[in-house]
């Protein structure tokens, strides 16, 4: 805020929620002006509560991608506004963070960093510990209710106390909490409404469902939507469940696609190329090699294709009328036509959607033009400072969530403490 070294000798910062931004935060603070008072109030029993449960209780804390350009790109919401902030805070600076501080963390094959310990304990104590060590106070069981800024003062009102809590500089890093975007929006802010992220496909077919558990990687997917100019595509791994579709694919494709799905009550046109790796004319090739070389056997019991199972091309088989007594040699033009057509763009109808486990997230919050993104700072209120889920940011699955997160939660306690 350019303020001099003696006004912010004596800093008061508040930082309201508990969570991975507000913890970054408030630890920020306080190492960046030892002189500062930090207070940290979490509406709940116990802080980081969806670090503890976060990647199965291993903790996903953030993604082997070093480099901002790429990094960006696996955002929905927000990659445009974290490019520069990336710059200054991104994964190879959450590595260093946490291992200066004692806490290895590794890399899996899919590019995910977790704590080599596998438990999200370790971050757990990590951030309690840093946060002690930097002199921050954290208040548990202290939901604040509304937030008054009078002349160059916050007054914080705690829920069932008289009296309000003065501070001189005031994170929001409240997440998806209905409280936290009130306050937000009592001090000047509008949002983008919340909608589901990261989440299932409803198919109703009760064949597909049969294959529950039969995975495929890769297929490529396309989206077409009502509304939509050109049609959404993902290339990924694919899960058929016993309500349809899922797995990182679909995933992916929930999230780029949120608001619009949301819009179109989850309904719409799903295309799926169950071979990707070849063009249509390759596919027929394939087929017609193996009507020469296998003229009779069943095409039900043979495929040319080890990647789809053997459940799975009785189902696509089924699905154009190929009856499961028919040979090779009896395949006609046009059966070949379909299959082709089937393999590499079999139309599905989505119906609704499912939950994602653990893992689920909103987008909306905070319109980020309101956010200068060099210091977290609003735009909207001087001295108001805005991190994390509150955000309109949301990434895929992968890390990237808690990444925006640390980056976030980390430039807003430089900046306050400064």
């Amino acid at each position: 805020m350019g303020q001099s070294e003696g006004v912010s000798k004596g800093v008061r910062v508040a930082v309201v929620g508990g969570g991975a931004a507000g913890f970054f935060g408030a630890i920020a603070a306080a190492d960046a002006n030892p002189h500062s008072q930090v207070t940290l109030y979490e509406a709940g029993p116990q802080p980081l509560a969806k670090v503890r449960i976060s990647g199965g209780g291993r903790c996903n804390v953030t993604h082997h991608c070093f480099d901002p350009a790429v990094l960006v790109q696996n955002y929905p919401r927000g990659g445009k506004a974290l490019r520069g902030a990336f710059s200054r805070f991104q994964p190879k600076d959450t590595v260093e963070w946490f291992a200066q501080r004692g806490v290895k963390l590794k890399t899996e094959a899919d590019g995910r960093m977790f704590p080599t310990t596998d438990d999200s304990e370790t971050i757990v104590d990590c951030l309690m510990g840093a946060a002690r060590q930097a002199g921050v106070t954290i208040k548990t069981r202290s939901p604040i209710t509304g937030v008054e800024k009078l002349d160059d003062t916050f007054q914080l009102q705690l829920r069932g106390q008289a009296g309000y809590a003065p501070c001189d500089r005031l994170l929001l890093a409240t997440g998806s909490s209905p409280a936290g975007q009130r306050i937000a929006r009592s001090l000047g802010h509008s949002l983008e409404p919340a909608v589901p992220s990261l989440f299932t496909f409803n198919v109703a077919d009760q064949q597909l469902h049969l294959l529950s558990g039969v995975a495929v990687d890769p297929v490529t997917l396309r989206l077409s939507l009502e509304g939509l100019k050109k049609p959404l595509t993902q290339t990924g791994p694919l899960l058929i469940t016993h309500w349809g579709l899922s797995g990182p694919a679909i995933l992916k494709l929930s999230a780029w696609g949120a608001r619009e799905l949301h819009t179109q009550h989850y309904c719409g046109g799903l295309t799926i190329n169950w071979l990707p790796a070849e063009t249509q004319d390759q596919i027929r090739a394939h087929l017609q090699q193996a009507k020469a070389e296998t003229p009779k056997r069943l095409i039900a019991t043979y495929s040319p294709y080890p990647s789809i199972s053997k459940r799975l091309w009785q189902y696509l088989l089924s699905r154009i009328g190929i009856e499961a007594e028919q040979t090779w040699a009896n395949l006609s033009k046009k059966q070949i036509n379909q299959l082709v057509t089937e393999l590499s763009q079999g139309r599905y109808e989505v119906g609704g959607k499912g939950m994602f486990k653990d893992e689920f997230v909103t987008c909306g919050g905070v319109k980020l033009k309101e956010v200068n993104f060099k210091t977290m700072e609003s735009s909207q209120c001087e001295g108001l400072y805005l991190a994390g889920e509150l955000l309109d940011i949301d990434g895929i699955t992968g890390g990237f969530n808690f990444q925006s997160a640390w980056t976030t939660g980390w430039l807003a306690g430089q900046a306050m403490g400064g």
